[in-house]
């Protein structure tokens, strides 16, 4: 079963979509396959992804409205082993017809059950706000991915999204947990990027991404030629550190998997070792 991942932070300009279709693009170079889907109405990651807006074209409005399945709503890229459910601008309206829909909180996880199991990941980019949209991702997700400058109204920000998060794990998705933080736009010489990561890396510990996500304008420009940057320019260090990024998730990804495997033996060997007691 794919590992959903929902890049969301309610602050804007903080590099979800470029993180989303960037992560996307270098995990699917990895030889895995991935599905992202777009549930912001802005559609940047349709668009950053090489697809023209077409409004017959089957998207996330769809899933969440259940007018189509989730199968038909799947598009290739241009990068082999990279899929995408595009968005539309009528996601917009989406948060006022969920109002007094049945199960609107589940509408994203259920469309999602048909198709989990032909992917290893799906990315989730989310709009910049904590609204019905943000929150069918969240429940809908395994793990939330937060991008977030290195300043001081990124970290007031990033409390809002953890109550967030803390409500619906008791409300909705028991199950949801941080898969990291990743530091975006980033520069090293300024002092006031060194102090939030400093702040951050005592918060969150190893929660927080080793891999940093420089300005580069090699980033800032593949969007505008619907590609992601690895296939822009591989030699980019926004490219580069994407790549870095996604080889980090996937080595969290394996050391999950390994430490299931031992709890499981340990238990079966524990089941093994236990013996009536003779009366």
């Amino acid at each position: 079963m794919a590992r959903v991942i929902a890049v969301a932070n309610q602050k804007g300009g903080v590099g979800k979509t470029t993180t989303a279709i960037n992560l996307a693009a270098s995990l699917a170079a990895a030889e895995v396959n991935v599905l992202l889907i777009d549930c912001d109405p802005q559609s940047n990651s349709t668009s950053g992804l090489g697809l023209a807006r077409d409004p017959e074209r089957i998207s996330t409005y769809d899933l969440l409205m259940r007018e189509a399945p989730a199968q038909q709503a799947v598009v290739a890229t241009e990068l082999e082993g990279l899929s995408v459910i595009p968005a539309h601008k009528n996601l917009i309206g989406a948060n006022v017809e969920l109002v007094q829909a049945e199960g609107r909180e589940f509408r994203l996880r259920d469309a999602l059950t048909e198709v989990r199991s032909a992917f290893d990941f799906i990315v989730l980019d989310c709009p910049p706000a904590l609204d019905l949209l943000t929150l069918n991702a969240l429940v809908a997700a395994d793990a939330v991915l937060i991008p977030m400058q290195a300043e001081y109204f990124a970290l007031e920000g990033i409390s809002e999204l953890l109550d967030t998060m803390e409500r619906i794990r008791q409300s909705f998705n028991p199950g949801l947990e941080i898969e990291g933080v990743v530091l975006t736009m980033w520069d090293e010489r300024t002092n006031l990027a060194q102090q939030v990561a400093g702040n951050l890396r005592e918060f969150f510990g190893d929660k927080l991404c080793t891999t940093t996500i420089p300005r580069n304008i090699r980033l800032a420009e593949a969007p505008s030629y619907g590609k992601p940057a690895l296939l822009y320019d591989v030699r980019s260090r926004g490219a580069e550190s994407y790549i870095r990024l996604a080889k980090e998730l996937l080595g969290r990804s394996l050391s999950r998997a390994a430490a299931g495997e031992a709890v499981t033996e340990s238990t079966q060997q524990s089941e093994v070792s236990i013996q009536p007691i003779a009366g």
